[in-house]
């Protein structure tokens, strides 16, 4: 399970880090892609890519089509060097809008890679009442 919170820079190189801890459950080679929601970054292991995408190739073609034409042009299949670090393409920095430091947070199944920015002010706009009381409603 990817869990944590991390925090590193982004070198001129387009080179991040990922944790040791994150390494070991991604696999020798993981995918990161754009995030459709979100100007941040999904990690995902190998199959984890795979039962993300299962169920949008069950949508209309045209729906799916598009979607994975957005997620599949920029994704990139990434391994760590020996010092765990990876290569982002200049496009999804761009996407993700990082300039320096970077925010790896680990969120189950996958992983999200922000700009240090963006994960901080989407932190402060959390209102946990809200998000028990959504929960509750769920039945959760």
């Amino acid at each position: 399970m990817l869990g944590g919170e991390y925090r590193h820079a982004l070198d001129a190189k387009n080179r991040i880090f990922i944790p040791a801890k994150l390494r070991d459950e991604l696999g020798a080679t993981f995918v990161v892609a754009k995030d459709i929601r979100e100007k941040c970054l999904k990690v995902y292991s190998l199959s984890g890519w795979d039962a993300y995408i299962a169920p949008l190739k069950e949508q209309k073609r045209k729906l799916t089509e598009k979607i994975m034409r957005f997620l599949h042009a920029s994704m990139a299949q990434v391994s760590p060097d020996s010092q765990g670090r990876i290569v982002l393409p200049q496009e999804l920095v761009e996407y993700s809008e990082i300039d320096r430091n970077v925010v790896v947070v680990g969120c189950g199944d996958y992983a999200e890679i922000w700009a240090e920015a963006s994960y901080e002010q989407i932190k402060s706009e959390i209102d946990l009442d809200e998000m028990i009381a959504e929960l509750e409603e769920l039945g959760l």
